[in-house]
């Protein structure tokens, strides 16, 4: 481990050891609330946007230079990966991720392609500008997990109910084991560009892994996610897990084998303790829509968060990194969010 990794506040929560200060970063952090944001990315389309190691490095450090967080995370896209391995697809503004042949059978799953390093390189050469930038700032890397790759893969784009994805699951398991074993395959690769490049810890969102029950998660997703966290076991670098709306799936998430599991708003952070079990360490969890309110109602919450992951480390939490529940509002006020990080910092 590098003098950085061992006293960075974030990286010493994940890791189990106490922490300076309680670490604080945002998902979403490095996006729509921020005017130097938009101003920098004007003209230039999300994907394109995200394989100019220049811009990502740029538009990565712009939250940690505004609101002094305890991590950045790696400007990207969760189906980066996907457009680097062939896949023909755009992010459509109001809309997100749209696939031009969604992949619903044998021969479509058979037909993607693997990833090859060299088909990230521009990432992996923003993660190296980042930590020359960085400083004891850690740096997060960020791959999807492959049931919400799949997701966007079979329904063509976002989806409310998933309803092919769970077809697809449930009338042809092999195709569907198949389908995830690549995209497996491809976040591992992609992961494994950013960490070999010099990213501290990564973060595996499932984001629409809350769409599933205990059981289904347990037979047709943890399988896949588990192999990607297995395959950074020895890297000596943290491995956080989140999805939205995985209350019920907390405990199978963590078994997943990741270092941090991400608790969104809707359970306390002491019940996402008991559910999780010992050993690891929890993060988030402030409502976004918080930060919309006046500055005493967000002050309340932010506090009742903190004292609730103190009451998780009572019952067998490793360590907290405070963070949202979700990703930032487009509407909030940056301003919050350093008032935020400083808040969290001074308790």
């Amino acid at each position: 481990m590098s003098n950085t990794t061992a006293v960075n506040p974030l990286l010493a929560a994940a890791q189990g050891t106490r922490p300076s200060r309680r670490p604080v970063w945002f998902m979403r952090q490095a996006g729509r609330s921020l005017p130097e944001y938009r101003k920098v990315r004007a003209g230039i389309g999300m994907l394109d946007s995200c394989f100019r190691p220049d811009l990502v490095c740029e538009i990565t450090l712009q939250p940690v230079r505004r609101h002094h967080t305890d991590a950045a995370i790696l400007f990207s896209d969760i189906v980066v990966p996907l457009r680097a391995a062939g896949v023909d697809l755009d992010i459509v503004s109001g809309v997100g991720p749209v696939i031009e042949r969604p992949i619903r059978d044998a021969q479509a799953v058979a037909d993607l392609r693997a990833l090859d390093p060299a088909q990230v390189e521009p990432v992996a050469e923003a993660v190296r500008l980042l930590r020359g930038e960085l400083g004891g700032t850690a740096l997060i890397g960020f791959a999807g997990a492959p049931f919400t790759l799949a997701s966007y893969l079979v329904e063509g784009g976002p989806s409310r109910s998933h309803e092919r994805t769970k077809a697809l699951m449930y009338s042809d398991p092999d195709t569907w084991h198949t389908l995830l074993g690549k995209l497996a395959d491809l976040a591992i690769v992609f992961l494994r560009a950013q960490v070999d490049a010099g990213a501290q810890a990564f973060q595996l969102f499932d984001s629409w892994a809350g769409a599933l029950s205990l059981a289904d998660y347990r037979e047709y997703v943890q399988p896949h996610s588990a192999r990607v966290f297995a395959a950074f076991e020895d890297a000596g670098v943290p491995r956080l897990h989140f999805g939205v709306g995985t209350g019920e799936l907390l405990g199978a998430m963590g078994e997943a084998g990741a270092d941090v599991v991400g608790v969104d708003w809707r359970v306390p952070l002491d019940e996402a303790a008991r559910r999780v079990g010992p050993g690891r360490a929890l993060q988030g969890n402030l409502d976004p829509a918080v930060l919309l309110g006046p500055w005493d109602a967000i002050e309340t919450h932010v506090r009742r968060v903190c004292a609730d992951a103190d009451a998780a480390l009572a019952v067998g939490a490793t360590g907290h990194v405070f963070n949202l529940g979700h990703g930032v509002l487009p509407a909030t006020d940056p301003r919050v969010l350093t008032r935020v990080v400083e808040l969290v910092h001074g308790l």
